[in-house]
């Protein structure tokens, strides 16, 4: 059902139009409208800007066409030398989406959409305004604001949404919810940690029970593994992955729970620049919290469990060996008596990894931490001033001893027994006996 009320129907929608004229792509977006009366702004996007947060992106719904609105909105919006409007089209469910400099617009047909089995992708066909909302995850986000036409600025909502709104609750729209698409357990979770939402009781009720029955094994490794990665790009890092751990869907993908977000929140302490924020959550995900099961065993777990959730094989290694390679560091930074021996400890493993070390490390050991922040904040980024051309130009014949003699020297300069000179580079580099 449809809520509005006579004086929801004006004011909130006014709210939302005022604010987005005055968002990047905003002004475009409306003046598009006036040439059409069936574009509205809906979902998150109204959500976030009657709340006054800024959208992560801007969604609207048209009648049909998407993709064609999409091509226009692009044709308006700016760009600059580096890049353009791009756009993108999915045609099976009548969506398009406009990437520019400033964000990112979606643009969908309105549709109804069905369930053919738990968890199957939906079957979508054309639907009015009502069944387009109806089909959202929770009330707060079945809200739509037309942007044109008589109806421009009025607002469109589920019933409870605009309570629900003000109460802060995060409440599904029917008892299936959770059933038919139970990607919305985990996005329970990163709605609770991005808003700070409470669950609406008979919520809890049927996610509860949607867990217990084993709803997300209906759905593809895949699809969740997607949703696990965009639960890295949240504002707060870890935040979602606690609530999902509270909510009881870590335990339910077989996945360390709680979640330890006093390790995530020392390693981002000592995360370097070049460090890969999202691996270093993944990779505390992943970690183990308990060493019963031995090393091995549960590093091929969660590597098969990783293969489930179709991580590319370059990004599980990394997070493998940053979930479990920690030990071995922390041994060898122990027994490291001089830079250059950690480097050799440290140098070929991912940054992530060391970091994930150097955290750890301060649950056993300072001086250990110590080693391991040395190696991150200084001594990884001590550079040769000279390099293989020069050993050639020298008289030095091309071949695998040039790097040997420049791994050497790296190693005394690292240790302090060469003075931080090019010349001197050279010289001992020249004189190194292999």
């Amino acid at each position: 059902m449809i809520e509005k009320t006579a004086a929801e129907a004006t004011a909130p929608g006014a709210l939302v139009i005022d604010a987005l004229a005055r968002r990047p792509g905003g002004a475009e977006l409306l003046q598009l409208a006036r040439e059409r009366e069936d574009m509205a702004l809906v979902g998150g996007a109204v959500r976030d800007l009657l709340l006054g947060r800024a959208p992560r992106e801007l969604d609207v719904v048209v009648a049909e066409g998407s993709s064609e609105v999409a091509a226009e909105l692009a044709a308006r919006l700016p760009g600059n030398a580096a890049r353009m409007p791009e756009t993108t089209v999915h045609e099976r469910f009548g969506t398009a989406m406009v990437e520019w400099i400033y964000g990112r617009i979606d643009v969908a047909e309105r549709r109804a959409e069905s369930y053919a089995r738990p968890g199957a992708l939906p079957e979508v066909r054309t639907g009015t305004s009502a069944e387009d909302l109806a089909r959202r995850d929770f009330t707060i986000n079945a809200m739509a604001v037309p942007l044109g036409g008589a109806r421009a600025g009025e607002l469109d909502a589920v019933e409870h949404a605009l309570t629900d709104l003000s109460a802060g609750r995060l409440r599904v729209l029917h008892e299936r919810s959770f059933l038919d698409d139970p990607l919305r357990l985990l996005r329970l979770g990163r709605y609770r940690a991005r808003l700070g939402f409470d669950v609406e009781p008979g919520t809890a009720r049927l996610a509860e029970s949607a867990l217990e029955g084993g709803a997300l094994g209906t759905v593809s490794g895949a699809r969740i593994g997607a949703e696990l990665w965009l639960a890295t790009e949240e504002a707060v890092p870890g935040a979602s992955f606690c609530e999902l751990g509270e909510l009881g869907v870590l335990a339910a993908l077989a996945l360390p729970t709680p979640f330890d977000e006093p390790l995530l929140r020392d390693a981002y302490a000592l995360m370097p620049p070049d460090a890969i924020a999202d691996i270093l959550q993944m990779a505390v995900l992943f970690h183990p919290q308990e060493q019963g099961e031995p090393a091995a065993g549960a590093r091929r777990a969660a590597a098969k469990l990783m293969d489930s959730f179709e991580f590319f094989a370059d990004t599980r290694e990394r997070v493998l060996a940053c979930a479990f390679d920690t030990e071995e560091m922390l041994t060898a930074i122990e027994r490291a008596e001089r830079p250059s021996q950690l480097r050799a400890a440290l140098a070929r493993r991912p940054v992530e990894a060391v970091v994930m070390a150097a955290a750890l490390a301060g649950r056993r050991s300072a001086e250990v931490r110590r080693k391991a922040e040395q190696w991150l904040g200084v001594l990884r980024e001590v550079r040769l001033e000279i390099g293989g051309a020069d050993l050639i130009a020298a008289g030095l014949a091309e071949g695998p001893g040039i790097g040997l003699r420049l791994e050497r020297v790296l190693d005394l300069k690292l240790d302090g027994e060469l003075r931080d000179e090019r010349e001197a580079e050279l010289r001992a580099a020249l004189e190194i006996e292999l």
